[in-house]
């Protein structure tokens, strides 16, 4: 039996040698994590400060990890080991992970612990990424069926869930489309269309909307309804919209051409389907005549021969004000959330576009959206919708709805 060779002196030494400039720059990368944090550019590129807090270093990791500082292109490079950039980035990503902050890679939303589209079966490994006109996708093997699948929700489209419901929140914050699409390219060096982007966001809210309005809310006993102009194709309609006064969900919402009696029936018809046989013990609007005779009809609102209120019986008060004891103060404020979305679309092509973007709001308003009078609840979670949703609400949204 021949025994194991044994390393030259020489060898010995060089392998101490790396060792110490390998260590030295393991110290000098925390010292680079104290002057500043890296920063995304893309998949695979990223800036990382020097330590003197004056230099910025691209450090680019494809099959292999690359930095531009000289230490790396004139001597780690060539001794095989890494520079304090690289160093200092691995470290960061890894407190990243162990925090349980989100990846910097934004185009990956497959989690460790996620089952086989298959069988189910919770036995995954990650096996590297499909690249294709779609993007890249994380690629994953499962080893009871051992197929391979990509543990994507959305399908066929470039990016993935995570970068939908991005466009979508930044949307419905107030962005417009071309503002979106400046976000991406500069922080992601994404080239995405503003027309994409709308053609998502459609899409997704009413794919979204489809399963929330299968959940009923606990509503509260004051309703307030109210009417605003909205301009569509030069000409100005109106959007109807009704909002529970105790947990501040937007019940709610029509667009209508005038404001007759039949025009204000559509609105409460709506806010019965979705109270599924709740009613409220006061309902309040402003003066419009129109709301007047149309809760007769929808709600019980007369008394019996005693006078008494009858069961589930509803008390109009319809002459509220601004400066009034009685007013209708919340669904002003949500006519100004509106207002404030609407001036950057500078209003709407169609009376269907107009309602698919009140859907929307609705949509955020209700779900997505933490209100500082609910103690930073979403009105949802305060009208007992209890969904479970995680950190990200959009894409915890866009999962259980592509499931239905």
């Amino acid at each position: 039996m021949h025994g194991q060779a044994q390393n030259s002196p020489q060898d010995e030494d060089r392998i101490k040698n790396l060792k110490k400039l390998s260590q030295e720059r393991d110290l000098r990368a925390k010292e680079v994590l104290i002057v500043g944090k890296p920063q995304l550019l893309s998949e695979e590129e990223f800036i990382v400060p020097a330590s003197d807090g004056k230099h910025n270093y691209k450090v680019i990791h494809l099959d292999s990890w690359s930095c531009e500082c000289p230490d790396f292109k004139n001597r780690c490079q060539k001794l095989g080991i890494y520079c304090k950039h690289i160093k200092a980035l691995q470290l960061f990503l890894k407190l990243r992970g162990n925090t349980k902050v989100e990846d910097f890679d934004v185009l990956q939303i497959t989690k460790d612990g996620e089952n086989c589209i298959y069988c189910s079966s919770e036995k995954i490994t990650k096996q590297g990424y499909r690249i294709n006109k779609s993007g890249k996708k994380q690629k994953f093997r499962c080893e009871d069926c051992r197929k391979f699948f990509v543990n994507e929700p959305v399908k066929h489209i470039k990016g993935n869930a995570k970068l939908v419901c991005m466009t979508m929140d930044l949307y419905y914050k107030g962005l417009s489309l071309r503002d979106i699409q400046d976000t991406f390219k500069q922080f992601y060096n994404l080239n995405l269309h503003h027309e994409t982007i709308r053609r998502w966001i459609m899409k997704f809210t009413k794919k979204i909307n489809e399963y929330v309005e299968t959940k009923t809310p606990e509503l509260g006993k004051q309703w307030h309804t109210d009417e605003q102009n909205i301009k569509v194709k030069g000409k100005l309609l109106w959007s109807w919209n009704t909002i529970d006064n105790d947990t501040k969900f937007w019940i709610a919402n029509n667009v209508t051409k005038g404001r007759s009696l039949e025009e204000a029936r559509q609105q409460f018809k709506k806010v019965k389907q979705v109270a599924n046989e709740q009613n409220p013990e006061t309902l309040i609007t402003d003066g419009l005549q129109s709301y007047k005779k149309a809760i007769k009809k929808e709600f019980t609102t007369h008394k019996d021969i005693m006078g008494r209120p009858r069961e589930n019986s509803v008390l109009h008060i319809g002459n509220a004000g601004i400066k009034k004891p009685v007013n209708n103060n919340i669904i002003e404020r949500l006519h100004g959330e509106f207002r404030d979305f609407d001036k950057v679309r500078r209003g709407f092509k169609t009376k269907e576009t107009a309602e698919e973007w009140l859907t929307g709001m609705k949509l955020y308003h209700n779900f997505i959206k933490q209100h500082q009078s609910l103690n930073g609840l979403t009105p949802s979670q305060k009208a007992n919708i209890d969904l479970k949703l995680d950190k990200n609400r959009w894409l915890s949204l866009l999962k259980e709805s592509v499931k239905q």
